[in-house]
């Protein structure tokens, strides 16, 4: 194998691609065997990389196994597991230490080891590095190390792993080389970090910016329907700006394995020190929150077509975490749905990327294929992700009463629709 990837998720699979359109040949390791099945019979389990695509991997010799001896001789493996948000509010490295376990006993000398998965700084070398040397190896010496953070936008019909600038910090210049070469065989453009602390921070910076402004504009949402101002229109007119302003856009929070996790880390890291780190834990407050603000607006609503929210038959359109794909990480469809639960609603859902919801182990009835039908049912119909499927045209004539939270129906002047 020229290449191992352990880790066959939402990052790892398409590094696979990309490496074996090159002419790499790539080995995966990922202890989920499922995984690993689906795989090797050509089903992809992850909206970025379809079966089509997965028989191309399989046929450029693509070898996903759930044995570490596929790390047998490997000159290069790139970590890319799972990094969740532990119980202490850090990230949970459980994963990455067994995948260093696993490449320090199959070390190859010369060999370059990337890691992947997002954490906070510090943690290439002061996690992976000291397993990877229980090989005996020295790292910058007999074998190369790097951070590179991964970049991933699932649905991202544009940017993917090819054209998608690649960050990469090393250890030592002579191991960020290594990592630069490697990359720059399929991604169009590589940038080199100082070193793997400026690489773990580059990430954490980029989603952090993004939570804080995403909570910025979830803020001005709610003193903005209280002061009877369309915030839609002004951040439009806003970002007519040519410079100095990016537009962000209000939700009814924020999903993904990204944004209302990874900011975690860097307060954690910030904690250590003895700070606390206000802007993310109050952005993490305001977006938190935000599911609670939806049901309560929803309540309001239907207060004032004289109907209560307990016994009403609320609409969920899209539970998944962003428009267009089937990734339900972290939705905040779950946490509305569970709170208009609690006041006594009767809730449905409808979207075309999920088969069967479950909140809290309870199962949420499917509206079915019929969504005129299931918006003219409905006392109340909340748009929580706003898949291309949701035309505005027919959510304002059939539904009725919508509450947008996703700008799908901006534009649309009715007594019956109203934005978050």
């Amino acid at each position: 194998m020229d290449l191992v990837v352990i880790g066959l998720g939402y990052v790892g699979l398409p590094l696979v691609r990309e490496a074996c359109r090159a002419g790499l040949r790539v080995g995966g390791l990922d202890l989920d065997g499922r995984v690993v099945e689906g795989l090797r019979a050509g089903r992809s389990h992850i909206d970025d990389v379809t079966p089509d695509e997965v028989g191309e991997m399989l046929a450029a010799g693509f070898v996903p196994s759930t044995s570490e001896d596929v790390l047998d001789d490997a000159p290069t493996v790139v970590i890319c597991v799972p990094t969740p948000l532990s119980p202490e509010g850090g990230p949970d490295l459980t994963a990455v230490r067994g995948a260093a376990g696993a490449v320090a006993r199959h070390l190859a000398p010369g060999a370059l080891v990337v890691l992947e998965s997002t954490t906070y700084p510090g943690t290439t070398e002061e996690v992976v590095r000291p397993i990877l040397e229980e090989s005996g190896q020295v790292a910058g010496e007999d074998f190369h190390l790097a951070f590179s953070p991964e970049r991933i936008d699932p649905g991202n019909p544009v940017y993917g792993v090819h054209n998608t600038p690649k960050i990469v910090g090393g250890l030592t210049p002579a191991c960020a080389s290594a990592a630069s070469s490697f990359y720059g065989k399929f991604v169009e453009r590589v940038v080199q970090a100082k070193g793997t602390r400026e690489a773990e921070m580059a990430k954490l910076l980029e989603n952090t910016y993004r939570h804080v402004n995403i909570a910025l504009v979830n803020e001005m949402a709610v003193f903005c329907n209280e002061l009877g101002i369309d915030l839609w229109d002004a951040i439009d007119c806003a970002a007519t700006k040519p410079f100095g302003f990016q537009a962000f856009r209000p939700g009814p929070g924020v999903g993904g394995h990204c944004i209302p996790i990874d900011p975690n880390y860097l307060s954690y890291k910030v904690r250590s020190l003895g700070y606390p780190f206000r802007f993310v834990e109050l952005a993490q407050e305001i977006n938190d929150r935000m599911p609670r603000y939806v049901a309560e607006r929803a309540q309001q609503l239907l207060n004032r077509e004289g109907r209560a929210l307990k016994g009403a038959k609320v609409l969920l359109l899209g539970v998944t975490y962003k428009a267009d794909i089937a990734d339900q990480r972290e939705s905040p469809a779950r946490p509305v749905a569970r709170r208009l639960a609690r006041l006594g609603a009767d809730l449905a859902f409808h979207d075309p990327h999920v088969t069967g919801w479950t909140v809290d182990g309870a199962e949420v009835r499917d509206a079915g294929d019929d969504l005129p039908a299931a918006l003219a049912d409905a006392d109340l119909t909340i748009v929580l992700a706003d898949h291309a499927d949701y035309d505005a045209a027919t959510l304002a004539r059939h539904a009725r009463l919508l509450f947008d939270t996703r700008g799908r129906t901006r534009g649309i002047e009715r007594e019956t629709v109203e934005l978050l």
